[in-house]
């Protein structure tokens, strides 16, 4: 029932990885004890995919068809002292 795993543990074990995966959910590799990467099954990894692009999102937006001026400022960036 483990769900985080050390990088080298992960490696040496990584059909358990992916079992658990399977029938426990996501799970955690860690790298220098910091969270690094998460193993999911392809089923869990489709429910949280968006089912619209970026674009479809917009185009089906409340905001559509508000005036909103997008043009880019033309001054000067400002001066950074180095």
């Amino acid at each position: 029932m483990k769900n985080v795993w050390q990088l080298q543990e992960a490696k040496n074990q990584f059909s358990l990885v992916v079992d658990n995966a399977l029938t426990q959910g996501p799970q955690t590799v860690t790298r220098h004890g910091e969270p690094t990467v998460m193993v999911v099954s392809m089923a869990e990894f489709k429910k949280a995919k968006p089912k619209k692009s970026l674009v479809q999102m917009l185009l089906g937006s409340p905001l559509r068809g508000l005036d909103v001026d997008f043009e880019r400022q033309k001054d000067f960036p400002r001066e950074i002292e180095l």
